[in-house]
């Protein structure tokens, strides 16, 4: 009975990730079908409509939007319309760590301010990411402090400090590679 259980638990860790990250790209893929659908029918008409139509269609937008955010008047739109989310007290809450957010995990963002780093706490080593130089210089001045995101093992959150540059030991891996490593507890899959 414990072997069966034993394969059972095999072959449950074995289909499980793939099986969760299909279904995840099928959940994505039909809820953004389903949402745009009624903005594509206005568009296009219904003889002409096919499954994906839809997200081909929030996906040539998107690209039309980023082409568009750098023109001067846009630019200055959303400088009026950020002034006005920090003005608003519960939005600008969300607006700001919605944005925040989408600042650190900005693919186009790769800068040597977001690299992979060990510190050293009381023996221990710990992976963070490097994320905040200029403001350890504004918040402390001369001390040379670095902003260093320290994310907690199988939960969505984590803690900043600020440490001296001298304290920081880079380390070889990618930022995908090193958030795996500390999200997942250092448990990775065997590539």
């Amino acid at each position: 009975m414990n072997k069966l259980i034993s394969l059972i638990l095999k072959g449950l860790v074995a289909v499980l990730p793939i099986g969760l990250t299909v279904y995840f790209i099928y959940w994505l893929f039909i809820t953004a079908e389903t949402l745009v659908r009624p903005l594509v029918l206005l568009v296009w008409p219904v003889d002409y409509y096919f499954p994906g139509l839809g997200v081909l269609t929030c996906l040539a937008g998107l690209a039309l939007i980023g082409l568009v955010v750098n023109f001067y008047g846009v630019r200055y739109l959303m400088k009026v319309s950020h002034r006005v989310f920090e003005n608003i007290p519960l939005v600008k809450s969300i607006y700001g760590a919605l944005q925040d957010m989408m600042t650190v995990f900005s693919l186009s963002n790769k800068t040597e301010q977001q690299s992979v780093v060990s510190l050293e706490i009381q023996g221990m080593q710990l992976i963070g990411f490097v994320t905040g130089e200029k403001m350890g210089q504004r918040l402390f001045g001369d001390q040379n402090l670095v902003g260093v995101y320290l994310p907690l093992s199988y939960q969505i959150g984590g803690m900043t400090v600020y440490v001296s540059r001298e304290k920081l030991t880079p380390l070889d891996v990618t930022m995908e590679e090193g958030m795996r490593i500390a999200v997942t507890g250092g448990v990775q899959s065997k590539k």
